[in-house]
């Protein structure tokens, strides 16, 4: 059942926990949107780990969320937006559902943004940023999934954030609308190799994503840790904690 992000934080959100001892800054979340935002913004939000969590919207939200307040996207470019303060932001580019009244209220970020983006959130003081990008499953070249995928990302990097975690979790391959029959026929050749795609390159579960961003921002070390879609699906397939410490090179809680 798809999950509406803002029902699904007001109804963690309905007994007031207290605020951990050792919870500390801001929390900013961009594309709280998609089944993977809502998943984003269900389980960091209630985890009370940050004082305050702020989800970025294009309109106002009256619903009375506590613990979380929305930050209104200025209409003007990003590199214009007025400076607010956060100390961990987490970007999510998946789009919203569009049957979702409150979801369309929510901002979603352009993949072409990203390095604006990116600049405004060091601007605003976040330490910490977490992508999380969504590829189309064995569609990555292997030379990518390691590493720095784009000079968009190469830039993300150079703002100069202590710890950067980037997340390639895998999807399947976005429905598209074909203008002629040739077109219907290539893709249909095409999706036959979806079945040539190993399992460690299919999708996971936007629960055990959201799991696995949680689990990286608790004990990453500084620096820039990618995790390929291998990494990520073996992560859901039960030991995350020993998947995730190899990864980011600590020791295993």
């Amino acid at each position: 059942m798809a999950i509406d992000p803002l029902h699904a934080l007001q109804a963690a959100n309905l007994a007031v926990l207290p605020v951990a001892s050792d919870a500390f800054g801001t929390l900013l979340i961009a594309g709280a949107t998609g089944a993977l935002g809502a998943e984003l913004l269900r389980r960091l939000a209630g985890s009370h780990r940050h004082a305050h969590t702020r989800v970025l919207a294009r309109e106002p939200i009256r619903d009375g969320l506590r613990g979380v307040e929305t930050y209104l996207s200025p209409p003007q470019p990003i590199a214009q937006w007025p400076v607010t303060s956060a100390h961990t932001a987490i970007v999510a580019f998946d789009p919203p559902r569009m049957y979702h009244d409150r979801e369309r209220a929510l901002w979603a970020p352009d993949p072409a943004e990203l390095p604006a983006l990116a600049r405004w959130l060091r601007a605003c003081g976040v330490q910490t940023l977490a992508i999380v990008q969504p590829h189309d499953q064995g569609r990555l070249p292997d030379a990518l999934k390691h590493g720095l995928a784009s000079l968009d990302e190469q830039a993300v990097v150079a703002c100069g954030f202590e710890r950067v975690i980037l997340v390639r979790s895998a999807r399947k391959p976005v429905n598209a609308k074909f203008a002629n029959p040739l077109e219907r026929l290539a893709a249909w050749m095409l999706s036959v190799l979806r079945f040539m795609v190993p399992s460690s390159e299919q999708p996971v579960r936007a629960s055990k994503v959201a799991e696995l961003v949680d689990l990286a921002l608790r004990i990453a070390p500084p620096g820039v840790h990618v995790a390929a879609p291998e990494l990520v699906w073996q992560a859901a397939q039960g030991d995350m904690q020993g998947v995730a410490a190899r990864w980011l090179g600590v020791p295993a809680q």
